[in-house]
């Protein structure tokens, strides 16, 4: 164990600067990071506030941050794929390499996985982590470490992508313009949508997605999103809907925008059951699928990034030094509509 500064989230609603013992020894098949950026998450935030996710728990302190790009300052035997001096970002799920969801290729979904910032696994708000070189990625020389800490939630949107089954020119409707919504919507036009209706209550978070080409803002307090999809194409309904809300009461429309045999991927995790129309959905041969965080993303979010096809830079709102780490944290309480992601710079030796 080795003594490092930290942003620890002591119980729910307290936050503190200080340092903490944390593990640092590089075994076989480890790298050691230096850490450069970490993204505020939802996850982290709503750990703060409420204390928990569903059965996961704070009851005893806990460091934030799972979003990350970083320096490989160490590599552990076994490591040939990278080199000291490497700029990195890292997948934060550990699954058991040996458990049938990982050997079935579903390691996301793998009930051992050790997740940064979930209790009671530290995250890496910090100045280093030990992490498995197999769930690390090197980062091409024009892809910054902002870009490289966003390649985390981007791989939520390739999973709904991948999930979705897109084919060239589809039409896909995402609910929800928060940072996995957009994410989400970028990633079905580069996985071959032509347009993504996204819809949300707040403008400014249309106004931030409607930068991009092939988005088309439709914002709900103003407009029925039926009636507009419906509009959009001639009545026959999306290839695809991405549901990223999370509200149950999106599920009131939800069965009424898909065309005859079009998927619905269930991003956004509803607080509570929701009651879904299967009759409607069976008798149109609806396709539902669902996603959990990701697996196998990593390496293509990287390659789309660096092409050039996904820009997700501007989706970073603020970047805030270490020291202002739990103001940063205060800021996502706030939830600013106009805000899509804030990151956290950590100190450069």
């Amino acid at each position: 164990m080795t003594m490092q500064r930290a942003l620890v989230l002591e119980k729910q609603h307290e936050l503190a600067l200080r340092d903490i013992d944390l593990p640092l020894e590089v075994a076989p098949g480890m790298v050691r990071i230096s850490l450069h950026t970490v993204g505020v998450c939802g996850s982290d935030v709503h750990y703060y506030t409420h204390g928990r996710i569903g059965p996961f728990v704070v009851d005893a302190p806990m460091v934030l941050g799972h979003e990350a790009a970083g320096t490989v300052m160490e590599v552990g035997e076994g490591v040939t794929h990278l080199a000291v001096g490497d700029r990195v970002c890292m997948e934060p799920g550990i699954p058991d390499p040996n458990s049938q969801a990982s050997r079935l290729g579903m390691y996301n979904i793998d009930p051992a996985v050790e997740f940064w910032a979930t209790p009671p696994i530290h995250g890496v708000l910090t100045s280093e982590v030990v992490h498995p070189a197999n769930y690390t990625f090197k980062l091409p020389d024009n892809v910054s470490f902002a870009e490289g800490a966003m390649v985390e939630p981007f791989a939520v949107g390739m999973q709904a992508a991948t999930k979705a089954g897109i084919k060239p020119g589809d039409t896909a409707v995402v609910l929800g313009a928060g940072p996995i919504g957009t994410m989400v919507a970028l990633a079905a036009l580069a996985g071959g949508c032509a347009r993504v209706i996204i819809a949300d209550l707040a403008q400014p978070k249309l106004d931030i997605a409607a930068q991009y080409q092939g988005i088309i803002p439709v914002n709900i307090r103003e407009k029925n999103i039926v009636s507009e999809v419906n509009a959009l194409t001639e009545g026959w309904g999306a290839d695809v809907v991405f549901e990223c809300s999370g509200s149950p009461k999106a599920w009131e429309t939800v069965i009424d925008l898909p065309r005859p045999g079009g998927c619905i991927v269930v991003v956004g995790l509803p607080v509570e059951p929701t009651v879904i129309d299967i009759a409607s959905a069976s008798t149109r041969e609806i396709r539902i699928e669902t996603v959990f965080r990701y697996a196998h993303q990593y390496a293509r979010a990287i390659a789309l990034i660096a092409s050039g096809k996904v820009d997700l830079k501007p989706l970073i709102t603020e970047t805030f030094d270490f020291e202002e780490s739990i103001k940063a944290f205060d800021r996502a309480v706030e939830a600013r509509p106009s805000d899509v992601k804030l990151q956290i710079r950590m100190p450069q030796r």
